[in-house]
């Protein structure tokens, strides 16, 4: 019979790569996770890795094994949320992942509902980028996360994981330049077509403005952009590319705060989502930023591991984030907390 510890060492190998990678997420040494990946080829009765050098390849064989592996994980995890249930109470460590933008709207007021209908359970926080959740979820490090994808960076599917949809945002062009829209033209003439699969949705009809429209006279310009690695950065690299031109990206900040105090000190041109625009009652003296909507959305899912959505923890985290995000608005149509923009922020009329 196949050893499940061993069928999770290779799972981890298939998402990390190195047997390095996984020994160090898992708190083994090298050497141990390489001897039990060969108890493993052992007990399969079939080449499971190839190996060149000190890196290692998944054969065939090993890739359908990963695939039941995730089952089989899976499965046990929903056995234990099972036990869990069966024991009737909401108690026990939770470990969150958040990224920045969404502490405010959506983990703050979820954690305050938690703590006051769940006083057992205990709650941990980790600020991350999305990007390092998955990983953080399988080997144990976080229990529930929230993750975001963009209409321009979609997110890779992973089998091992349960997601479910929270909220949508508008994102928003961020810059300095405070003239009203009449004051220039929005399109300059031979600037690049931009069109993405829910272009066509998200414009009025007889509306045939696209991001590419506005972003073809900051070509030139320099912009703001998430640390290298980061989905923020990859939005900021795939809109610009697909509007004709490679940004210049001057400056990398990850908090939204930052890059909007950057664009208001004339500094370069970014990209901020709704729930990084700061509220009205929360940036005292923050300098002029100019914001027009895109026809661009930043979708936020709550990830966990499959098979622990049923648990007890896990499902009255699901309730309070859905509780929170209902009440920022989940309507595609809306700007959610941002719709009033922070003194200093102005705002061109709705382009889609």
């Amino acid at each position: 019979m196949l050893d499940v510890r061993r069928l999770r060492l290779l799972r981890e190998l298939s998402h990390r790569g190195t047997i390095a990678a996984v020994a160090e997420a898992l708190a083994y040494t090298p050497s141990a996770v390489s001897q039990q990946l060969t108890a493993l080829e052992r007990e399969a009765g079939v080449a499971l890795l190839e190996r060149t050098g000190r890196r290692v390849r998944l054969t065939p064989a090993a890739v359908g094994l990963v695939r039941h592996a995730e089952t089989v994980l899976a499965a046990l995890a929903e056995a234990e949320a099972g036990l869990a249930r069966a024991r009737a109470d909401v108690v026990g460590p939770l470990r969150i992942g958040v990224f920045p933008s969404a502490v405010v709207a959506l983990l703050t007021p979820a954690l305050v509902s938690l703590s006051t209908d769940h006083p057992a359970v205990d709650l941990m926080v980790t600020e991350l980028d999305p990007s390092g959740v998955p990983d953080a979820l399988r080997d144990g490090r976080l229990d529930v996360a929230l993750v975001q994808e963009y209409d321009h960076v979609p997110a890779v599917a992973d089998a091992g994981l349960y997601t479910e949809h929270l909220l949508d945002e508008v994102v928003h062009l961020a810059d300095g330049d405070l003239r009203s829209p009449g004051d220039s033209d929005l399109r300059s003439p031979g600037d690049s077509d931009l069109r993405s699969p829910g272009d066509s949705d998200l414009r009025a009809p007889g509306d045939e403005t696209t991001p590419g429209d506005l972003l073809g006279k900051y070509r030139d310009s320099d912009w703001i952009a998430g640390t290298p690695g980061t989905l923020c950065h990859s939005l900021t690299v795939r809109v610009c590319e697909a509007a004709g031109f490679t940004p210049r990206i001057r400056h990398h900040a990850d908090d939204f705060g930052t890059v909007l105090a950057l664009v208001g000190a004339g500094q370069g041109t970014a990209l901020v989502p709704d729930l990084g625009i700061p509220r009205p009652d929360g940036a005292r003296g923050a300098p002029p930023v100019m914001l027009t909507p895109l026809p661009i959305r930043r979708r936020t899912h709550l990830a966990c591991r499959r098979g622990t959505e049923s648990d007890p923890v896990i499902a009255a985290a699901r309730s309070a984030l859905g509780v929170a995000a209902a009440r920022v608005g989940t309507d595609p149509a809306t700007t959610g907390p941002a719709s009033a923009a922070a003194p200093g922020h102005r705002r061109r009329p709705d382009l889609r």
